[in-house]
């Protein structure tokens, strides 16, 4: 293992974490400049708060809750709250056509489903990492799938 504040460390740390910290910042912000932000002040805050970790899954998490909550906290943030949200959607290596369905969910249910179905978390991570209830989890999942499902049926009903 690296010393924490070496090269070798803050090298492997961000190699590992940052697409997942800046997917999960994106899915918040829907603005890549300012994941970007998110995700360096994450960093900074793994830095300067130098906290010790049992495994790489806990720092992951950390990493993780500390982004969505900064990421939260740009939202409210004045500077934001009068920017039109013209962006494309840059990022997403797997490309599944849902990933605009599941952008334009509320932030309460855009952020379970993307750490459940794109970065695999389960509901009792997600839980710890959101400082929410694991049954407010699985609510937020369910009525989020259910917004998918009508959107998607709505827009492919000539489809099928």
């Amino acid at each position: 293992m690296y010393s924490f504040a070496s090269d070798e460390y803050i090298e492997q740390t961000v190699k590992k974490y940052s697409s997942s910290m800046l997917k999960t910042a994106f899915s918040l912000l829907k603005s890549t400049a300012d994941a970007e932000d998110a995700v360096q002040e994450a960093f900074i805050k793994l830095l300067t708060k130098a906290p010790e970790f049992e495994s790489d899954e806990q720092c992951k998490a950390w990493l993780l809750r500390v982004t969505v909550n900064i990421s939260k906290n740009m939202l409210k943030s004045a500077r934001r709250k009068n920017l039109p949200l013209t962006e494309e959607i840059p990022y997403c290596e797997k490309s599944d056509g849902v990933l605009p369905y599941v952008l334009s969910l509320d932030e309460k249910y855009r952020v379970v489903t993307h750490l459940y179905y794109y970065e695999n978390y389960s509901i009792k991570e997600i839980s710890e990492i959101l400082s929410l209830p694991g049954a407010t989890v699985g609510t937020r999942l369910s009525r989020a799938r259910k917004m998918l499902e009508k959107s998607l049926k709505e827009d492919f009903a000539d489809e099928l």
